[in-house]
């Protein structure tokens, strides 16, 4: 598998995508000289798509996430002749909504139409783990096939799997690479996803993240970790032996009552020279 030195973007629009920061990655990884790549927090996939990894390990709790990545990796050009017969439009929207199938490559489309041309790109569900985001009036090319075909063809060097962000711990060696990005706990910023996400990865889930991070340092490879900049996700995860930064990224999530502008996350690493 080759990049041939492009750089593609996330092909899905994901809350908390990591694209604002891929570019910090690739220089404190550049000459790093790391084994496998790991990333069991998916989502959008925008850090593993900036590295390029020769060899990946990707993971997620999000079963039609990792569905989608698995799909488009082996069967690109069936997922491509359905998203055809779609139409971007609120009828034909809320029908592919509604319509739940056991077929995988069925719901591949489904997923890629819906992040698409849904309100803001978001990834919700009821009570009922029904998807609910309403339609977003958005006037795009939702296939884009060449840019589907080039992923498809970059996961040709991932093993994708379904589950918790420890399903790979055995896995991690000397020298690997692992990218944390967990759902975020507490807020920066008065951030509005913190409910939800605290039913999705609760504050004891960030203590069960900690030990895992200290785990991938007893195996001497390497972590990089983002988080909201707030006191206690601090008090947490700083080791006095590794880094600690705090950047700022644009708020770019949100309806119209959303608060935007800049907030700040954290990135702790134990990378010498971050």
């Amino acid at each position: 598998m080759a990049c041939n030195n492009e750089v593609l973007r996330p092909f899905l629009r994901w809350a908390g995508g990591k694209h604002w920061l891929t570019n910090f990655i690739r220089t404190i990884t550049d000459e790093l000289g790391y084994n496998k790549y790991f990333e069991p927090f998916l989502g959008g996939g925008a850090t593993f798509f900036a590295l390029c990894p020769q060899k990946a390990n990707l993971s997620d709790k999000n079963a039609q996430l990792i569905n989608s990545y698995t799909v488009l990796r082996d069967n690109p050009e069936e997922v491509i002749l359905l998203l055809k017969t779609f139409r971007n439009d609120s009828k034909n929207y809320y029908k592919i909504r509604e319509t739940i199938s056991n077929d995988a490559i069925f719901m591949c489309a489904r997923f890629l139409y819906l992040n698409q041309t849904s309100f803001n790109g978001l990834y919700r569900v009821n009570s009922k783990g029904k998807y609910n985001v309403p339609y977003g009036k958005r006037e795009i090319d939702f296939i884009r096939e060449e840019r589907l075909r080039k992923i498809s063809h970059i996961l040709q060097s991932a093993e994708i799997t379904y589950g918790d962000f420890e399903i790979h711990k055995d896995n991690i060696e000397e020298k690997d690479l692992v990218f944390l990005d967990p759902p975020y706990t507490v807020s920066h910023n008065q951030n509005g996803f913190i409910k939800y996400n605290q039913e999705l990865f609760s504050l004891e889930d960030q203590y069960r993240l900690s030990k895992f991070m200290d785990h991938i340092k007893s195996k001497d490879a390497y972590y990089i970790l983002t988080n909201a900049a707030h006191s206690r996700i601090k008090e947490i995860f700083f080791r006095e032996e590794d880094t600690i930064l705090t950047l700022k990224r644009h708020n770019t999530i949100g309806g119209k009552q959303a608060k935007r502008g800049h907030v700040e996350e954290y990135v702790f690493t134990n990378i010498k020279g971050a």
